[in-house]
Order: C-alpha cells, then sequence, then structure tokens
C-alpha cells in the first residue's frame, strides 16, 4: 500500500482511508435504507460508545507494547483524531446501520463481530507509518475487541429490539458523562487555582449535582420504559422521580455541573458548557422534544407542563406525580415507626396500607404505583421493595428528602444500605395474611393518598 509512496503523501493516504472510508460506509447505508428512529439511537449510542472507549484504548497502546502513531497535525494525547473517529464509526455506527439490513438474530451478531475482527486484524497491519504495530499489538486488539466491539454491538443489538433498557439507559448516561463531561476539562486540562481542601469538597459537590440527572435517567427507563436519547423516547409520560420537581432535570444538571466545574476548577472557559446546555433546552429541545411529548401524550402533558416549571425545581412534588401507595408491615414497630414518620410528613399523593391487605404475601416494605393501561387489576407499574421502596417513598415529601432518595437508590448504595438494614434487624418476613387481626398504625394509614394543590409559585425554592 506504502510502496511507490514517499513517507508524508503514505500517511496521508492512511490518514485519509481511515476516517472516509467508514464515513462513507454510514452514508452508503443510510442512503440504501433510510434509518428509522430506533436504528439512528442504536447508531448513535454505539459511536459514542465505541469512542469514549477507543481513545483510552489507544493513549496506554504504546505504553504497553500494543502500537506507536507517529502523525502530525490534528493529533490529541497522542492519538490521530481522524484515526479515532473512523474507528468509532467502524465499530459503532456502520455495525448498527447493517444491523437492521440483516435478519434479527444471535447468527447476525456473531456475523458482524467475526467480520469486523477480520477486517482489523487485515487492515491494522497495513497502516504505517502512521500506525506502527508492536509485538503485543494481538493483545491490545483483543482488549479492544472485549471492551470497545463487544459491548457496542450488544448495545446495537438491544437498541434495535427495545429490550435491556436500564442498560442501555446506564450507558448512555456513561458515554454522555465521558464525552460531554470529562472530556472537555481534559481538553482543558484546568489547573486548579484553589487549595486541595476546597478544590476536593467542590468536586464532591459536583458529583452530587449529578445526582438529579442519573436519578431522571433513571425514571426515564424504570417508569417511562426509554432512555434520555430523542431517537429512543420513553414510551410513557414520566412525572415522578425529579420530573416530579423539575422539567428538564438532565438539561439543569448538565448546566448546573459546568458552573460547578467552572468555579471548583477556576476554568471561567468551562461555562460554556453551561450556556450550551442552557441554549439546547431552550431552542432545540423546547421545540423537538416539547412538541414531540405534545403530540405523543397530549393532555396528560400540557397538564403536567402547567404544573413544573422546566429550570427552577418545585418544594413539593407537583400534583401530577402518581398516587403510589406504600405497603408497611403493622406487626413489625420499625415498619409501623416508618409508616407514621411518613404520615407525619404528609406525602402528596401516597397511601399508607397496612401489607396485611396486599393481596400478595409481602416480605418486605413494598412501594407500589398500579398500572392503568394492563386492565389487571394489582399489576403495577412500578414496584420497589426494601430500601429501594422507602427511596422512592421518599420523593413523595419534599425536594430535601427526595435527594436523599435518588441517592440511596443509586446501585451500589442501595444494595449496602439494604444489608445495613437487613443486619439491625430490618430483614425480610412474611406479612400477616388478610384475615388476621392488625395492630393499627395510625389514624392517617390507609386514608386517601394527599393530593396537594397549592399554587407553582409557594413550592419553589
Amino acid at each position: 500500500m506504502t510502496g511507490p509512496l514517499d513517507p508524508a503523501t503514505a500517511a496521508v493516504v492512511v490518514r485519509a482511508v481511515a476516517v472516509g472510508v467508514p464515513l462513507l460506509a454510514v452514508v452508503a447505508l443510510g442512503a440504501w435504507r433510510p434509518p428509522s428512529a430506533r436504528v439512528t439511537g442504536a447508531a448513535v449510542t454505539a459511536t459514542a460508545w465505541a469512542a469514549l472507549l477507543l481513545l483510552p484504548l489507544n493513549v496506554v497502546a504504546p505504553s504497553l507494547g500494543w502500537w506507536t502513531f507517529h502523525a502530525t497535525g490534528a493529533v490529541w494525547l497522542g492519538v490521530p483524531v481522524d484515526l479515532w473517529l473512523g474507528w468509532s464509526l467502524l465499530w459503532g455506527a456502520v455495525p448498527a446501520l447493517s444491523a437492521s439490513h440483516l435478519r434479527d438474530g444471535r447468527g447476525s451478531l456473531v456475523l458482524l463481530a467475526a467480520v469486523l475482527v477480520w477486517l482489523d486484524l487485515a487492515v491494522m497491519p497495513l497502516g504505517e507509518p502512521v500506525v506502527v504495530l508492536g509485538g503485543a499489538w494481538l493483545v491490545g486488539e483483543a482488549v479492544g475487541v472485549v471492551t470497545v466491539l463487544v459491548p457496542a454491538l450488544f448495545l446495537t443489538r438491544w437498541t434495535l429490539r427495545g429490550t435491556h433498557v436500564t442498560h442501555r439507559a446506564w450507558a448512555q448516561a456513561f458515554w454522555a458523562g465521558g464525552l460531554l463531561l470529562a472530556l472537555p476539562v481534559l481538553a482543558l486540562s484546568p489547573e486548579p487555582r484553589w487549595p486541595a481542601g476546597i478544590t476536593s469538597v467542590g468536586l464532591q459537590l459536583t458529583l452530587l449535582t449529578c445526582l438529579p440527572g442519573l436519578a431522571a435517567m433513571r425514571e426515564l427507563a424504570a417508569v417511562g420504559r426509554g432512555t434520555p436519547l430523542p431517537y429512543d423516547p420513553p414510551s410513557h409520560l414520566v412525572t415522578s422521580g425529579p420530573y416530579a420537581y423539575l422539567r428538564n432535570p438532565m438539561q439543569t444538571t448538565v448546566a448546573a455541573t459546568y458552573a460547578m466545574l467552572a468555579l471548583t476548577l477556576g476554568e471561567p472557559a468551562l461555562l460554556l458548557g453551561t450556556l450550551v446546555a442552557v441554549g439546547y433546552s431552550a431552542g432545540l429541545g423546547e421545540w423537538h422534544e416539547g412538541e414531540q411529548l405534545r403530540s405523543t401524550f397530549g393532555a396528560p402533558y400540557l397538564g403536567y407542563r402547567a404544573a413544573v416549571r422546566p429550570w427552577l425545581p418545585r418544594w413539593r412534588p407537583a400534583p401530577t406525580v402518581p398516587a403510589a401507595t406504600l405497603w408497611v408491615a403493622a406487626d413489625c414497630d420499625p415498619c409501623s415507626g416508618l409508616a407514621r414518620w411518613f404520615v407525619r410528613h404528609e406525602p402528596v399523593r401516597l397511601q399508607i396500607r397496612p401489607a396485611a391487605e396486599h393481596p400478595d404475601v409481602l416480605y418486605r416494605v413494598t412501594y407500589e404505583v398500579p398500572d392503568d393501561t394492563t386492565g389487571v387489576p394489582g399489576t403495577p407499574a412500578v414496584r420497589a421493595q426494601g430500601v429501594a421502596a422507602v427511596a422512592r417513598a421518599l420523593g413523595h415529601l419534599h425536594l430535601g428528602w427526595a435527594l436523599v432518595g435518588w441517592a440511596l437508590d443509586l446501585p451500589v448504595v442501595r444494595h449496602f444500605a439494604q444489608l445495613g438494614a437487613d443486619a439491625f434487624g430490618a430483614g425480610p418476613r412474611a406479612s400477616r395474611p388478610q384475615d388476621c387481626p392488625v395492630p393499627a398504625l395510625s389514624p392517617a394509614l390507609g386514608g386517601p393518598p394527599r393530593d396537594d394543590t397549592r399554587a407553582t409559585d409557594g413550592n419553589s425554592l
């Protein structure tokens, strides 16, 4: 490939082919059969995943003896940007668009993986003089296949089939945080201007700022059965979790996180991220996503929109939050104490009822939102038990307790909290049968859920 060419010309050809061929493949596949919204979502998710993971892979490759780069111009962290983008398209958008043309099944996924691995093994040695392979380059290739290509293909399959929504949502949160937050900070490489202690506290507060956005992402997946990506949206209107307090929790989280990073790291340029997030939400997001929500959900969305502001959160949850029930064992002293605590705090649209009245035998405190779309009595749209149930119930009190609940419901935190609760005597126990007498928990227990209809202005921070 490079024999008759001088090294400079050969480098130009290699870099042009590396980015041009995958880009032309994406254009050709899209022209052959215009992609649907779901296919576009699969292509975006897989490409973003590949881009985020391929960057550190190529950054560490020279030090591990896998391969080295010899290029000038358009190089970041020692990696040619065009090779990085081309590789991301080749392992992201190209298989996603190709999969939409193939017969659905595991065989198609294996076939795509095999073709892409074979192509990589054949092309990598032709990358000189830009890419010079080391003695252990096959190890690096294997690491890339396992950590980048295989997960990208699974994300493509799950997105096309509409399955594993929680995994897809977490993957989107991962690459969005990496590409939209971490990479800009890495590109600017700001030098912290404050003492180490202040910087540490600021970074911890920045992580806390991300909490509403993560909780909103999980709510879209758990309740709406969709993801934050506009091409893979929820199929149900989500008015619970952070959406009970704020209409744009994820855009607000991004804007606030950039502002916190700018303050913590003393880098005013990071405020540009805040302006971009606000501009996107007020412009394209309000126009496109708002119109999509109006046409999909109609009057319920308009009622929700009238009750919840886009940027300034309410203090109490909006009356549009779905009515829920917290089932608590009346013969368990810690549980009944928890029930009385919730009643004293006057939850919004949360009913506290004895677990003995539930048609099933419950073993933990259980939070349920009935599913009005199934037509099957007793079928919950949302069900959480134990610590997760308490975390969800806290969202019916006020913004302060809701933040505690969102933090408590994070995967690792939730599991450790449940282990701690079980260790202190709050382990699973069967609720009494319905025909057995149970002690009264509270005069308010079992009453109708409270509907907070106070004016919006009285509930804001």
